[in-house]
């Protein structure tokens, strides 16, 4: 029996582990295309940032009717609908890019934002569900590291495959002809994953039958999705303004600064990959004995994505150290280290804004770091107490809320296009202290 369970729980998490890497990859190559399409259509940072508002809007749209539909149809029903919402947006990218127009953008990008919220409404609270409570975080943060993995990749393949070699705004045309390919592979594949989905029988979830209140009337719940709405739009309004930013006051190419976005998502990656043996259950010994080969991979991957600059790989870990001997001030604590966590990145973002050259560069990347483990944290502290039968209402609500990556970066984009880029990033400065102040206070439980 005990054999049984453990099966399930591998072949549960190996399935939603791909699916979280699918809508992280969606999700940053979408972040990153803000700013050669701003190169192609000649925007304003605040029109480029629409980009995100497109997907983002999606979230308060269809969370909480995905969280119903989870209860009708079932998990596994939900991700193959999601898989190929994602897959028809992707193929709607062809004629967006061939007319070009930017409205059919927004519109393919709306799509695929669809299936992306089917996928993560179902993810979360499955990997939560599918295991025990006391390693929730744990599985979490893995499930989250893996999406990371697709974060750092997304950045770097718009260096390659959009920006290399092309000066703007000379070469825009030839920029909008080279944007349906990743696309048109990226359907393809999440077709293929569809299908794969459809043959694997998934292990089950059963709904439990509560006499628990509303989840409106669970002050961590709602305030946790707040800290959400200040999360998504912290980090996607920093991750968005990245490579304009470097581009206009470090005076970088696109497609160097490029990297330093994939740089910037590779941090939570490498975060992340802390956080899943952090906040288990494992011994002390052990966890420190993991942090090597994770050290190890913020150097090849800093140094790689940076075409081998081993240099810029070698500063990256130790940041990422610097990470990790923060992150032991949680003790392996959800609550404690996203308090930790929020202030460093709030600190960060403020000596951005009144920094420059290269101190205010490596403030800005550092940050990715801290986004690490912040939502996984942030969902785990959300749902805590609540029975199997209310994760999907939640999740819904929750998720609704990750709106705040439509509505802070175009606000982010305003301020840059009328004062400045620098004093852009003391806006996701202010999100990270409400976080703070979840982390600290709004997370305890309470009955209202």
């Amino acid at each position: 029996m005990i054999e049984q369970k453990n099966n399930n729980l591998v072949v549960g998490l190996s399935v939603f582990g791909a699916i979280f890497f699918i809508f992280g990859f969606a999700t940053t190559f979408i972040v990153t295309l803000s700013a050669p399409v701003r190169e192609i259509f000649d925007l304003s940072e605040f029109q480029a940032q629409l980009l995100s508002s497109a997907f983002f809007i999606a979230y308060p749209i269809m969370s909480i009717p995905t969280g119903k539909l989870i209860d009708r149809i079932g998990y596994k029903w939900t991700v193959i609908s999601g898989l190929i919402l994602m897959a028809l947006g992707s193929f709607i990218y062809i004629p967006a890019a061939s007319i070009p127009s930017f409205p059919v953008f927004l519109f393919g990008t709306f799509v695929l934002a669809t299936g992306v919220v089917f996928l993560q409404v179902a993810a979360n609270p499955y990997v939560t569900a599918i295991g025990p409570e006391s390693t929730a975080s744990s599985r979490l943060n893995l499930t989250q590291a893996l999406n990371s993995i697709a974060t750092m990749i997304a950045p770097w393949l718009i260096s390659i495959a959009i920006f290399k070699g092309l000066e703007f705004p000379a070469d825009a045309a030839t920029a909008a002809e080279r944007v349906p390919l990743p696309f048109i592979i990226m359907g393809i594949i999440v077709l293929l994953v569809a299908i794969a989905i459809f043959t694997i029988k998934l292990p089950p979830i059963k709904s439990e039958k509560s006499e628990k209140k509303s989840i409106w009337k669970y002050p961590h719940v709602v305030l946790g999705a707040i800290a959400i709405f200040m999360y998504v739009g912290a980090e996607v309004g920093n991750a968005g303004l990245i490579v304009n930013y470097l581009k206009s006051n470090v005076g970088m190419l696109p497609e160097e600064a490029s990297t330093y976005a994939a740089i910037y998502w590779g941090g939570a990656m490498i975060g992340r990959f802390f956080g899943s043996f952090m906040f288990s259950d494992m011994p002390a010994s052990k966890k420190f004995t993991y942090a090597l080969p994770v050290l190890m991979l913020a150097l090849i991957s800093g140094s790689f994505v940076t075409d081998w600059n081993w240099t810029i790989g070698i500063t990256f870990t130790g940041i990422a150290l610097a990470n990790f001997i923060i992150m032991q001030i949680g003790q392996g604590k959800a609550a404690r280290t996203l308090a930790t966590f929020a202030l460093v990145a709030a600190l960060l973002d403020i000596a951005t804004s009144f920094t420059t050259g290269s101190f205010a560069l490596w403030t800005i990347i550092s940050i990715g770091l801290f986004n690490s483990i912040m939502f996984p944290n942030i969902f785990s502290l959300a749902v805590k107490d609540l029975d199997k039968g209310e994760l999907s209402g939640a999740s819904g609500l929750i998720n609704a809320l990750i709106l705040g990556g439509a509505i802070i970066p175009p606000i982010m984009g305003s301020i840059a296009d009328n004062f400045g880029y620098t004093w852009a990033f003391l806006v996701p400065a202010v999100c990270y202290l409400y976080i703070f102040y979840y982390a600290v206070s709004g997370s305890k439980l309470r009955r209202a």
